[in-house]
C-alpha cells in the first residue's frame, strides 16, 4: 500500500497517510496536528532501485 504525503493548509504541517490506490482519488484526510479537513497532497520525490546497473 503506497504511503502519501499531505500538508495542513491551516497549520501548515506536513504528514504521512496510507492508502489504496483506489482510494487516493477520493481520500481527504483531516489533518493529525490541529483537525483540520483543508489539506493539499504533496507530491514527494522517490528512487526507483533495480537489481542491475545502468
Amino acid at each position: 500500500m503506497p504511503v502519501y504525503q499531505y500538508r495542513c493548509e491551516k497549520c501548515g504541517h506536513v504528514f504521512e497517510h496510507t492508502e489504496h490506490l483506489a482510494e487516493h482519488a477520493a481520500a481527504h484526510p483531516n489533518c493529525p496536528n490541529c483537525g483540520s479537513q483543508a489539506v493539499q497532497h504533496a507530491p514527494t520525490p522517490f528512487v526507483a532501485k533495480t537489481a542491475r546497473k545502468s
